[in-house]
């Protein structure tokens, strides 16, 4: 099935800016994260969102995509005058210059193992702050009972008697060119270039295991909701020799009830009751650090928005301090006792039931706006 366009899995313009991609990305991955989503389709789709994200976040990607679409520029395309019955150029020059051309992979060669990826789900104050943890992961081990080379202790790997240990074979096949012969990878020893004959009875001859391993993680202060941590050389163990494959520990953090994060900052509303804000007050505001004092003036008014510098989130890559907004909501009085009533209706009476001068502007554009004007 062909992919979708990025842009469309995201569901933001050509023209969209970084910022536009990450909000955008916020909200789709919260709402598809398996951990949340269980439909059957929401890991595939938190699978989109993730590759289309990590293309478009890109500069150099992102280039590429918009010139190529999702086709490969560095790989060919099949069919047409470049299809030539299931093999290609590399193939035809391997076999005129002596085989085994300068792309092609000895499969005895030592490789590196695949990564493993880990999704860990943080809460809010864990992933502000970072922390020490241990997980646990299955992946797989060489066989401590044959050391990985897949056969039954005691009995002998013979050479491959139909590649000679080399993991290869010539085919012949009939070209437009003429006969051509290619290599391909022996089917008889999948590219090992040994027989067993007898199989280990604890790996049955693959010379890995799975086995559990638990693995240290620290956790850097200010990772963010979809983020990733490389953990060196704990993915797959290599192959033939080579190096470990790496472990990716993607980061699911869980919503906060009071607090709010955009990128370093934390966003969060406050009531003030009619006459602090009228009057003017010193009130106590909760911070991630800590509570802190906050003088609010007199005359606010709702949605005023407040800034403490730098008690917001240590910047992951440390590029410093984060800061705390706080947006004030003026609560309108319910449930009024009779003394209240009377209270207000005498202020009412005081300022003649008329808005001051600034609010008189406001009024006026309401019943301009009325009026047609």
């Amino acid at each position: 099935m062909s992919k979708r366009d990025y842009y469309e899995v995201l569901g933001v313009s050509k023209s969209a800016s970084k910022e536009e991609l990450k909000k955008a990305y916020r909200k789709l991955s919260k709402q598809y994260h398996p951990d949340i989503n269980k439909e059957p389709d929401a890991a595939d789709k938190f699978k989109e969102i993730k590759e289309a994200y990590e293309v478009l976040n890109d500069d150099q990607k992102r280039a590429q995509y918009d010139q190529f679409g999702h086709v490969d520029p560095n790989q060919g395309f099949g069919g047409g005058a470049g299809d030539f019955g299931g093999f290609g150029f590399d193939d035809i020059f391997s076999s005129i210059f002596g085989g085994g051309g300068g792309r092609r992979r000895d499969p005895n060669a030592p490789r590196q193992g695949a990564d493993l990826q880990y999704t860990m789900s943080l809460n809010f104050e864990e992933a502000v702050f970072g922390k020490e943890t241990t997980i646990e992961i299955p992946r797989e081990e060489t066989c401590d009972t044959c050391r990985g080379t897949g056969a039954k202790p005691g009995t002998k790997v013979n050479t491959c008697s139909h590649c000679g240990g080399s993991g290869q074979l010539n085919v012949e096949q009939n070209t437009p060119f003429g006969r051509i012969v290619n290599r391909r990878v022996c089917h008889y020893c999948s590219g090992t270039g040994k027989e067993i004959q007898q199989k280990c009875g604890t790996c049955s001859g693959s010379g890995k295991v799975t086995k559990r391993k638990k693995i240290k993680v620290s956790i850097p202060a200010g990772v963010d909701d979809g983020q990733q941590l490389r953990v060196s050389g704990q993915g797959e163990p290599g192959i033939n020799g080579g190096p470990a494959g790496d472990l990716y520990v993607v980061f699911h953090v869980k919503e906060h009830d009071f607090f709010e994060r955009d990128g370093d900052d934390i966003y969060c509303e406050m009531p003030l009751t009619f006459a602090q804000a009228a009057l003017g007050d010193e009130i106590e505001v909760p911070t991630l650090h800590g509570k802190v004092k906050l003088k609010v003036p007199a005359g606010t008014q709702t949605g005023t928005k407040f800034r403490l510098r730098g008690k917001g989130v240590s910047n992951v890559r440390g590029y410093g301090q984060g800061d705390q907004h706080i947006i004030v909501r003026v609560i309108t009085p319910t449930n009024l006792t009779q003394k209240q009533k009377e209270l207000l209706r005498e202020f009412a009476d005081i300022t003649g039931n008329r808005p001051d001068e600034h609010e008189e502007s406001f009024f006026d554009k309401v019943r301009k706006a009325f009026k047609g004007e």
